[in-house]
């Protein structure tokens, strides 16, 4: 009699799904629909093969066991990182303003957090940005997703991920791989100083207060709830300085309700004084 084999895929019950939902949820603040179904079997299915499970049932316990080493890369699968260099360029124009005028009588840098940097196109960007602008910088580059940080920390792209830029800024700022390393462009240590990598889960109950001149928080809270929204743009507003510059995707303006903020641009906000 013919049994099911050991490589029959693995089936997402409507059970497991809403697991998955509740835990993501949970974890990253991330509201997965219904229609990520198919995008959630694919992915988290990887994991399931990498460690060594059969049944999503199965899997999600291991995730939600205590100390689980699963936990991180199970977000890691179910956070999507789309970036590009000088993504929604009009941002940049507004930083490269900002860069421009800042003058503090101490030398103060400005003080910009890349809150969602995927594999590093964004901090990286607002760096040149900084350099060009003669502007002295501190950039805190985080995300959730550690194996998106460990890229973008690494700063080493393909040509084609780079292919937006212009001559003179990859010029400037990439050193070209040689021999086995062709076609591959490495960011100059330059730039490099001008930036901290660290992982941050936006979900956190611990922010920064006050800290930040300029906030990048872009195509993120698509994937938040209401509620999440409201609390993220309470968060951002505390971890803003007066006067601060909040600069989110275009599809979002959560921080259109908050009275904290003001529109001063597109998809731009800045923190009102006092």
């Amino acid at each position: 009699m013919a049994g099911i084999g050991l490589d029959q895929p693995p089936l997402l019950t409507d059970h497991d799904f809403e697991r998955v939902r509740r835990l993501i949820h949970q974890y990253a603040g991330i509201s997965l629909s219904e229609h990520k179904r198919n995008m959630v079997y694919n992915r988290l299915a990887r994991r399931l093969r990498a460690s060594g499970h059969s049944a999503f049932a199965r899997y999600l316990d291991l995730v939600q066991s205590e100390r689980s080493q699963e936990r991180e890369a199970f977000v890691n699968a179910l956070t999507t990182n789309l970036t590009a260099f000088f993504r929604e360029a009009h941002h940049f124009d507004l930083l490269a303003a900002r860069a421009r005028e800042w003058r503090k009588p101490n030398g103060a840098p400005l003080r910009v957090w890349s809150s969602a940097c995927s594999t590093g196109e964004e901090p990286w960007s607002i760096a040149m940005v900084l350099h060009e602008a003669s502007c002295p910088g501190q950039v805190l580059a985080t995300d959730i997703d550690s194996e998106v940080l460990a890229a973008a920390q690494e700063g080493v792209y393909a040509a084609e991920r780079t292919a937006s830029l212009t001559a003179e800024r990859l010029r400037r700022y990439f050193l070209r791989g040689t021999g086995s390393n062709e076609g591959l462009l490495r960011i100059r240590p330059e730039l490099r100083s001008m930036i901290k990598f660290a992982q941050f889960n936006l979900q956190a109950p611990a922010w920064p207060r006050g800290q930040f001149d300029v906030i990048f928080c872009r195509n993120v809270v698509i994937y938040f709830d209401r509620e999440a929204q409201r609390q993220l743009a309470q968060r951002l507003a505390a971890a803003l300085a007066p006067g601060g510059l909040l600069l989110v995707g275009h599809a979002e303006s959560f921080p259109a309700s908050h009275p904290a903020f003001r529109s001063c641009g597109r998809t731009a906000y800045e923190l009102r004084m006092g």
